[in-house]
């Protein structure tokens, strides 16, 4: 199925479902929790690990449980944040995502990747 989502201030969502992070990347994904209104998902990298190519339809919340340095590309294989050069979010800190289109993550230092991700289906869009 493809879901194409038009949310006022969010472009259209035209990526497959079979990319979404709990299909496409379910080793490093975990689902807390979902409703209709939101979705948590518990993600964990291991160092050297690389995400497969997944997306993420909804913006929301990142919680940082364990944070590492960490490489995102796009689904091209561009570097879109290298944290060592960009810097790496806190353990203990939250801070609003948008919706993410097909990428990669890969866990470039000694310690997991770890947070919690708390997606909102429907609402604020900044």
């Amino acid at each position: 199925m493809l879901h194409v989502v038009d949310d006022p201030g969010n472009e259209a969502w035209t990526w497959p479902d079979s990319l979404d992070a709990l299909v496409a990347a379910p080793e490093t994904h975990r689902l807390l929790f979902e409703n209709d209104a939101l979705r948590m998902l518990d993600t964990r990298i291991a160092p050297g690990e690389t995400t497969r190519l997944h997306t993420h339809r909804w913006p929301g919340v990142l919680y940082v449980l364990s944070s590492a340095h960490f490489v995102r590309r796009d689904g091209e294989g561009t570097v879109l944040v290298d944290t060592r050069e960009a810097g790496t979010p806190v353990a203990g800190t939250a801070f609003w995502v948008g919706a993410l289109p097909p990428h990669t993550l890969e866990n470039v230092d000694t310690t997991d990747v770890r947070v919690i991700n708390v997606e909102l289906k429907h609402g604020p869009t900044v």
